[in-house]
């Protein structure tokens, strides 16, 4: 299939939230750093009925709350502005939606990327009405917001619907997560370095742990969260994605096919949780309320202002049944109004078999960090002599050796992840995005905790904001002779 570069974006769902924090403000990062192709047009549309001048409002105080003072240049802004077009339109009202397709007519000079950034239940619906004005075939592509679905017969649902429009190849899966710099690092460190991909397995690692913390509580999104929760918000999506780029094995190169072939196998391998495992391998939480950062919060059901059983955290340990990590336990952890606003993926090595330095000396295990957010930094974690003359044995001590990404490349400006999404978008890369079979394998592991947690009764335990979940996770990897990294 020959792609080119598209010259036309179309954003669905242009004045949502999304759209203002993050998909706005990187097409301005874009349009400031020169990438965008020249000829390029940005059609938006939403519900909203703004004019241009409305709407070009819209964007300009977008970029002012999300790009930093430094950054911010009304020469660029004004370029960026000089591409938008914005045409309201709704689903449910047919005539606007035929002067939208109409419009995209007219722009039409080249290839398209849409971009569905609205509710996953729409997708179906809009991609109907593309392909009902032959606005869907060759040399068009669509973006789609994760997580697609609420379990896999939805999300079968919503991948037949727009299926029957778009072929796979030309259907781009966003997990934002996947455009990160730390990602993109996290595959160099270990396929571009001779040093660590041969200690990456069940002989030299002994646990790897997968952490997405947020201070933050449901900020105004309560009705979607509630329907959501932790498990189908955050772990389906983001931090599976992260465990696979982790436990993938090698692929046979760079490109979309073999990146996610190798992802696929990962997921295939995870080992279901049952209802007989769901209460040693699985705890799900709600947060009451308490602190952050010295500051009182109020409990979830108090911001959602009524009754729930939604999890707003969740910890399990997982396993990945192939020979690469056979007994290596991945615990996984998420969740919101936590101490601390981290992602991380740490892996920690193996003790040494045996210590020449006698029972007195004690000696930690390596360990790997990879941090995300809110800094993009990696640590590896060594073990170096006290300074000293240790007439009574050698005392040992734990140094890192840090990568700090910001230090290192100060020069370079800190892209964000869509950013990245959009130029790959743009050209046709999918390799970053992620394909129908990875969507389905992960809720079908995530739909059996679900069952497991309902067949043995089990429901979110109360934890006070500002502390790192229910006490119950805590003993699910004690257990086991572990400790989570905090």
């Amino acid at each position: 299939m020959t792609v080119h570069a598209a010259n036309l974006l179309v954003i669905f769902g242009a004045t949502g939230d999304l759209a203002q924090r993050m998909l706005l403000p990187s097409l301005y990062g874009l349009q400031r750093d020169g990438l965008l192709p020249q000829r390029l047009r940005i059609l938006c549309t939403g519900r909203s009925a703004l004019s241009d001048e409305a709407f070009a409002q819209t964007v300009s105080e977008a970029v002012e709350r999300r790009v930093s003072a430094s950054e911010r240049d009304p020469a660029h802004l004004a370029a960026l502005l000089a591409r938008i077009r914005y045409q309201p339109a709704a689903l449910d009202d047919p005539a606007s939606l035929a002067a939208l397709c109409e419009t995209i007519c007219e722009q039409r000079d080249g290839d398209i990327v849409y971009h569905l950034s609205t509710a996953p239940r729409f997708y179906a619906q809009i991609c109907a009405a593309l392909g009902a004005a032959n606005l869907a075939g060759p040399g068009t592509r669509v973006m789609l917001e994760k997580p697609i679905g609420h379990d896999l017969a939805s999300s079968v649902e919503i991948n037949e619907g727009v299926g029957r429009v778009f072929a796979e190849e030309r259907i781009f899966r966003v997990d934002h997560y996947l455009g990160k710099e730390g990602v993109q690092n996290l595959l160099a460190l270990r396929f571009g370095n001779s040093l660590f991909e041969p200690l990456w397995d069940a002989r030299h690692i002994a646990q790897v742990q997968i952490t997405v913390a947020e201070t933050v509580g449901v900020e105004g999104r309560g009705d979607y969260y509630d329907t959501s929760g932790a498990m189908r918000d955050m772990l389906q999506n983001h931090l599976l994605q992260l465990l696979c780029l982790t436990a993938m094995e090698p692929p046979s190169q760079f490109d979309p096919s073999a990146v996610r072939n190798e992802k696929l196998k990962v997921l295939r391998s995870l080992r279901p949780i049952d209802a007989a495992d769901a209460a040693s391998h699985s705890v799900a939480g709600q947060y009451t309320a308490g602190a952050i950062e010295g500051v009182a919060v109020p409990g979830y059901r108090d911001e959602l202002g009524r009754s729930s059983g939604t999890e707003t955290f969740v910890a399990l340990r997982a396993h990945v049944d192939n020979w690469r990590w056979s007994g290596v336990p991945f615990y996984l952890r998420t969740g919101k109004r936590l101490p601390s606003r981290c992602t991380e993926i740490w892996l920690q090595f193996r003790a040494v078999p045996y210590s020449i330095f006698g029972s007195e000396a004690r000696i930690e295990p390596n360990a790997l960090l990879i941090q995300l957010q809110p800094e993009e930094r990696i640590s590896l974690t060594l073990m170096s002599k006290t300074p000293g003359l240790d007439r009574s044995g050698l005392k040992f001590s734990q140094v890192a050796l840090d990568l700090d990404l910001h230090d290192a490349f100060e020069q370079v400006r800190k892209r964000t992840s869509y950013e990245r999404l959009y130029l790959d978008a743009l050209e046709g890369n999918g390799t970053l995005f992620v394909r129908r079979d990875e969507t389905e394998a992960a809720w079908q592991w995530v739909d059996g905790i679900f069952n497991a947690w309902k067949e043995a009764g089990m429901t979110p335990k109360n934890y006070p904001a500002g502390t790192w979940g229910p006490a119950s996770s805590v003993a699910l990897i004690e257990r086991h002779g572990h400790s989570w990294r905090e």
